[in-house]
Order: structure tokens, then sequence, then C-alpha cells
């Protein structure tokens, strides 16, 4: 074998397992099996899962952040505002280093599957082409999709539907849109119609910045709803951020729920994000700024978490970690209880697989690829609870990234003793 994980953990499994690679894919999962690897692991009863998915993430703003000034008030306009007089001086090599960067730092972090928005709106389309090149170049280390991306809407300004179909022609996967800042309710409206006409033309999966405001009146969701089921495009449509449901009625919320799970769409929340640029103008009591997580869940929506911004306009921090938000979530979206923080570990897993469309080559599976990480936890809480690190992050059976945990030492009364903050029963 090229390379054997000894004593690994598998999620929902109890007795510990070996895994063997060769050529780049899963060979064999079995108790103590009697083979050599070139290369050996010992996982020592850690766990082992497929890598992190990133569904959401905007590699043309990264690492960004007071480039040409700061978000003061920490707004989504503002944050908009500032990408607006940004665009006019991007230069590819800038989009590509720091994209580059960002991309390390996710695959670090155990994030090989990432869906990126290439902003649409620059006549010159430079992200996008930049965009492309990254992901020619970065192939070998993580799996890219790109969405067309209309940051400032698609009929806010001259040339909107042409830029949109060059962007696909030009290589983009995924087809966005972006409703809510569109001038009128109508035009709203039409801006999802386009999109799924493009997509339909060009064959494409579909991912929407929708409802992305704390308006109880922002309503474009239930038109992504009605078009993907008259469509019959059920799975194959994602609704990115939706934070005014937040603020919907209960009743027209159960509703709108009913008519997602029928339409079988995807739901991306963004916990970094979400939580800073939200109901900033509500005083107090202040909303909480995302969709309903725990109700989509409970009605059997797939719902998946996007690390959005990491160091941009809209985001001042960040460094990769779908650990970090999970972590996050789970906090600002009452997400504590016993089952829910295995929920939560799906949403940066096999939930975001399923909204990428890529569930035929992803998982710890016998003739799948061999993309997969080793955490420093033994469990699904662990490792959220202490937004573990990633000992080894393997990309078709290759070691592409390693990390030596932190070793903390407290002496007390002569003793030293080492403290990584696990329970041992």
């Amino acid at each position: 074998m090229d390379l054997v994980i000894r004593n690994a953990k598998l999620r929902k499994e109890k007795e510990l397992v070996d895994i063997a690679i060769k050529d780049g894919k899963i060979v064999a999962i079995e108790e103590k099996m009697d083979v050599n690897g070139s290369k050996e692991i010992n996982a020592d009863g850690n766990l082992v899962t497929p890598s992190f998915v990133d569904p959401h993430l905007h590699l043309d703003a990264v690492l960004s952040v007071g480039d040409p000034r700061y978000n003061m008030s920490g707004t989504l306009l503002e944050g908009i505002q500032i990408w607006g007089e940004r665009k006019p001086h991007l230069t590819k090599e800038i989009i590509k280093k720091n994209a580059i960067e960002a991309i390390k730092w996710e695959v670090a972090n155990g994030t090989l599957k990432i869906r990126t928005h290439a902003d649409t709106t620059d006549p010159t389309l430079l992200t996008v082409e930049s965009l492309v090149e990254v992901k020619e170049e970065m192939k070998d280390l993580v799996d890219i999709q790109i969405v067309a991306f209309p940051q400032d809407g698609i009929y806010t300004f001259e040339d909107g539907e042409r830029l949109m179909e060059k962007a696909m022609e030009m290589g983009a996967d995924v087809v966005g849109g972006i409703p809510h800042n569109e001038f009128t309710r109508e035009d709203g409206v039409k801006d999802v119609e386009f999109v799924f006409n493009v997509a339909k033309k060009y064959n494409a999966l579909i991912d929407i910045h929708v409802d992305e405001t704390g308006d109880d009146q922002s309503r474009f969701l239930e038109v992504m709803a009605k078009l993907t089921i008259n469509n019959n495009m059920q799975g194959l449509v994602t609704a990115s951020h939706t934070t005014a449901m937040h603020n919907y009625n209960n009743d027209y919320a159960f509703k709108l729920i009913g008519i997602l799970k029928r339409a079988e769409m995807n739901m991306i929340t963004n916990p970094f994000d979400n939580s800073v640029l939200q109901n900033r103008t509500d005083g107090y009591p202040r909303k909480r700024g995302h969709t309903r997580v725990d109700e989509l869940i409970a009605r059997g929506v797939n719902v998946s978490i996007g690390h959005d911004s990491i160091m941009d306009p809209w985001y001042p921090l960040g460094k990769g970690s779908m650990l970090q938000a999970a972590n996050l979530l789970l906090h600002t979206a009452h997400l504590s209880g016993y089952d829910q923080i295995s929920d939560l570990f799906d949403m940066i897993t096999i939930n975001s697989a399923k909204t990428m469309n890529i569930e035929d080559e992803y998982g710890i599976e016998v003739g799948k690829p061999a993309d997969m990480i080793v955490l420093d936890a033994d469990n699904e809480m662990d490792a959220i609870r202490l937004m573990s690190e990633c000992i080894y992050v393997i990309r078709r059976g290759n070691i592409v990234a390693t990390t030596k945990p932190s070793e903390r030492v407290v002496t007390f009364k002569g003793a030293a003793e080492n403290i990584d903050f696990k329970i041992r029963k």
C-alpha cells in the first residue's frame, strides 16, 4: 500500500480500524489489517473523517482587510462600499496571491473542497479570470467550484446579464445571484428567474445570496423554492445566508420551510459574517443574525456551514477553520444539545458535500478518493469544543499538511503535568 492509517476512529463506529490507500484511493477498511504501507500513520484512536468542506467563501476578497480602509460600522452595506472602492485597483497578481494563501490556510485546517464566489460586476471580470486560474493551479491540493456572483446585483448597472453569461463561458461552475440587492422587488424576482435560465442553459448548479438582510419583508427565497420545483432541480439549488428568515413571523416561516423541504434545497449559513453584519441597527434587544438553523434541520432540510470571509471588508478575522465556524454557530444558534453537536459536524462535512453535489467522490469508503483528515480528538464533540488541530491532512493518499498540537505544562507542588483539555474516562 502507498499509505496505511492504523487505529483510526471513524464516526459512529465503536471499533478502531486500519485504512489502506493505493493510487490515491481507499482500497480497504478493516480491523488490524495485515498489510504494510510505504508510509504509515498511527491515528492512535483519534477521529479520522473525510476532509472538511467549505461551501461558501469569497476568495477574490480574502486577506484584504483595511484595503483601502476598514469597515468602521461593521455593516454589510459598508463592506460592499469598501469592496467597490477596492475593485478599480485590483490586479490579477493581488487576487491570486491572497486566494492561494487563504487556500493554504484552509487546507492546513483540514478543508480540501471549496466553493468560492467570484464577483461578476467588474466589467473586466478580472476576479473570474483570476480564480479560474487559481482553480487550475491548485487542483492537486484542493477541489474548487466557482460561482458567478453579481455582488452589486444583475440589474443595478449596465450589462449585468451579459457579464454573468460571460463568466459562465470563462469557466464558472455555478450560477449565483443577489435578488435582495436589486433596486426593486420586481428586479429581485427577475434576478432569480435569470439565474435559473442561465443554469439550465449551461447545465450548472445554482447558489444564490438571498435575503441576506434583517428585513422581514425580503422574501425571495420563496421564489427560488418555486422555481426549483417547477424546473425539477431538486437537490441542485442552494440558498446562502437567508438571514431575513430569522425575522419572519412564525406562521410564514413554518410554511416556507415545508416548501424548502419539498424543493430539496440546500441552505448555507455563514456564522462569522452573519453574526457580526446582521441586525446592526436593531438597538436592544438585538436579534441573532442567522437563519433558522435548528428548525430547518428538524424539518429535514440540508443545512451547511460556510466560512464566507477571511480578513476582508465584511469580516476582519478568521483563519480558515471550519471547526471554529461550527463552534461559533453552536453558541449563536442554540445548538448545544447532544445530538445537535453531531449535526454541526455533519454541516461541515457530509451536508456540505451534498450542497456541492460531490457525494459520489466524498467519504471514507472503499473505492473513493483518499481525501481525509486525522484530528487531535476522538469524537465530534471534542473536535468542535477544542477546535482541534488536524494532525494530518491527506489528499489523494498524499500527506499534504501536518500539525503538531500545542503542549501546555502546568507545574504545581513540584510536579509538571501536561494539559490537553481532554477528559479521561
